[in-house]
């Protein structure tokens, strides 16, 4: 394997990736676009990830490859939030038509809750935005008069703090043009060359590995990796790291540290209640190690593509969330810490997604029968968390009466949420309908929140915090040489090539409706003991497709039930640290991931700590989490 960065021809073949599906084309080095947008492109694109000022609205980076775009969110938990605004330079004088890109998330027998209104120079136009078609879409604006050329003002204003969303807006002097919309290639092609980003060269860097995905596996991956002196790229797609244990979702990290605890205790959480503002604490304390690494960190980059040749990835292109522009990451070596396995998937590798027949891996488990692993194979996968709380006041606190959430929260009445506010089911696939997912627990908040409120006890409660990024559990699981199983952890079987420990019990969530909840949007968690320590080999950390592609986090290969022990964040934040002493030894010894686990592992494991003659090793007394005495929970994620 050749560990220099790959030599650019005159001409290359590059899958670019925009909802989720690749393009494939041909470009000359350095250009950012070999295609021409194929709708009209005279007008002036005014991308509302890119405004000025993003005033109470927060960017919304996490269904890019679903709707097409990095979106303004109005997220005020009831409560209208502070204007987005923009200045745009209007080339001429004259009538100008505007066009909104927004969606109805909510569309039904009320009045739909996001609503918005779009400002020009402060006055707003006629139409109120975010109660027409259900789907993102293009919608009429009117027209404005635009008296000179030079500078108007662009505003976003939210009329009830319930999740208004806005794409970008469009002036044009054309009376009805025709504008890219369901083919998102289409409309990636156009948003490019209107914002003047088709003519950018493209900044290529090299490194040693790169790492895309920046929660606790990515970081993981990282900080072993420039640990050994690699030049090491991190993308994340949100402006910080850490993932669901990061203070944007909130989720303390359950797990032990194994043999990584020299990483992880700066990089992990304390023991706090889900949800609660403590993560502040402990994001504080993460950003700063991955700032001092000396790891080239991309936060706010979300991987939009992939360069390969044969077997192997040439390159990563990663977009930046407000501008557009993207930067294309080349390397020997690359891991997916996505959690959806978007490297893998977009390199062809073999993956799997929902729950395996209970026959294949011999999973089966009679004390709780389908719900465990079922007869026949289904696409039911864990489900998608977003936390929230709420605060009693010394006042009455007024909340927005929400109709359109009652169906979903039905008589459900709450003041604060956990792990098990979680929504899953058959018929959404957790990657492609992740917006309608996380709108749908948003809709269960609300909605049990407004039913706590009508009992005169909790008229001093107002909501606290309300997490807009999902926290997601499962999806994709990219196949390896080996595909971990329950019966390996529930047998504690031994692998020479074993790289990750963990001792916690089998975990699997399924949604309590199945077993006659009235509401859909909770869980139960089941658990199997394991009564002692079992393990990770690390043919379960790299495709058995792409030569030079590892995994680390819940896209590593395994089953459905295989998923649920390890699955939590500091053992995928120690397959992170596996997976990044390995591009160390794929360097030094010029070899892709298969030939160190073949050749190397006993180099692996000792760098790891696991003890070159040691099978299993006895891992470091794991330090004591300081106890948030204030509130007790089940500890299960």
């Amino acid at each position: 394997m050749n560990s220099q960065p790959p030599v650019l021809t005159d001409r290359r073949s590059f899958l670019r990736v925009v909802g989720g599906v690749g393009v494939t084309f041909t470009f000359a080095p350095g250009h950012l676009m070999a295609r021409e947008a194929r709708h009209v492109t005279a007008g002036v694109l005014v991308e509302a990830s890119n405004f000025d000022v993003s005033g109470g609205w927060k960017l919304d980076t996490q269904h890019f490859h679903q709707m097409g775009g990095c979106y303004l969110l109005a997220h005020g938990m009831g409560q209208p939030v502070a204007n987005a605004t923009t200045k745009v330079h209007v080339p001429e004088a004259g009538t100008w038509h505007v066009w909104v890109r927004n969606r109805d998330w909510c569309k039904g027998d009320w009045t739909s809750p996001g609503r918005f209104k779009v400002l020009v120079d402060g006055e707003p136009l006629e139409p109120i935005f975010g109660q027409g078609a259900e789907q993102w879409h293009w919608e009429s604006g009117g027209k404005v008069k635009i008296d000179k050329p030079g500078k108007i003002e662009l505003a976003l204003q939210d009329l009830t703090g319930f999740e208004g969303r806005c794409d970008c807006i469009y002036l044009t002097r054309a009376a009805d043009p025709v504008l890219p919309n369901d083919d998102l290639a289409d409309l990636s092609d156009w948003k490019d060359t209107l914002s003047g980003r088709a003519t950018l060269d493209i900044e290529e860097l090299a490194f040693d590995v790169v790492i895309v995905g920046g929660g606790m596996s990515g970081c993981g991956a990282a900080l072993a990796s420039r640990k050994k002196g690699l030049k090491v790229a991190l993308i994340q797609d949100r402006p910080v790291f850490g993932g669901n244990a990061s203070e944007e979702i909130r989720v303390h990290t359950l797990g032990i540290h194994g043999y990584g605890n020299d990483i992880l205790k700066h990089i992990d959480t304390e023991t706090y209640p889900n949800g609660d503002a403590l993560a502040k604490v402990d994001q504080r304390k993460r950003e700063a190690t991955m700032a001092a690494s000396g790891v080239d960190l991309f936060a706010g980059h979300i991987a939009c593509g992939l360069e390969k040749k044969d077997d192997k990835i040439l390159s990563v292109e990663a977009r930046n969330v407000r501008t557009g522009i993207i930067t294309r990451f080349s390397a020997p070596t690359f891991i997916d810490a996505t959690g959806d396995g978007w490297l893998g998937y977009w390199a062809g590798a073999e993956f799997r997604t929902g729950r395996e027949a209970h026959t294949e891996f011999d999973e089966k488990w009679e004390k709780h029968g389908d719900l465990w692993s079922p007869e026949k194979p289904d696409q039911r996968v864990m489900g998608t968390s977003v936390l929230w709380n709420a605060e009693q006041s010394t006042e009455r606190e007024a909340f927005p009466e929400v109709p359109w959430a009652k169906p979903v929260a039905k008589d459900h009445a709450a003041t604060a949420g956990e792990w098990y506010w979680e929504y899953s089911n058959n018929d959404l696939d957790q990657i492609e309908d992740a917006e309608q997912i996380r709108d749908h627990v948003l809709r269960a908040i609300y909605g049990s929140f407004a039913n706590a409120k009508e009992d005169p006890k909790n008229a001093t409660w107002r909501l606290k915090w309300v997490s807009y990024i999902g926290g997601k559990r499962e999806s994709r699981r990219i196949v390896g040489d080996h595909i971990y199983s329950m019966k390996d952890a529930a047998e504690r079987r031994e692998f020479e090539d074993s790289v990750v420990v963990e001792r916690r019990a089998i975990d699997s969530h399924y949604q309590r409706k199945q077993t006659g909840e009235p509401v859909d949007f909770l869980s139960e968690a089941l658990f199997y003991k394991t009564n002692g320590d079992y393990f990770i080999p690390f043919r379960s950390l790299y495709s058995k497709d792409i030569g030079n592609l590892m995994m680390a986090g819940r896209c590593f290969s395994c089953t459905h039930i295989g998923l649920a022990g390890p699955r939590v964040m500091n053992t995928c934040a120690q397959m992170g640290i596996a997976t990044g002493y390995a591009a160390y030894l794929c360097k030094q010894h010029d070899a892709e991931p298969r030939a160190v686990g073949a050749r190397y592992i006993s180099q692996l494991r000792d760098l790891i700590g696991f003890g070159e003659n040691e099978l299993i090793g006895n891992p470091p007394q794991e330090r004591k989490h300081k106890k948030n005495k204030k509130k007790k929970q089940k500890k299960t994620h």
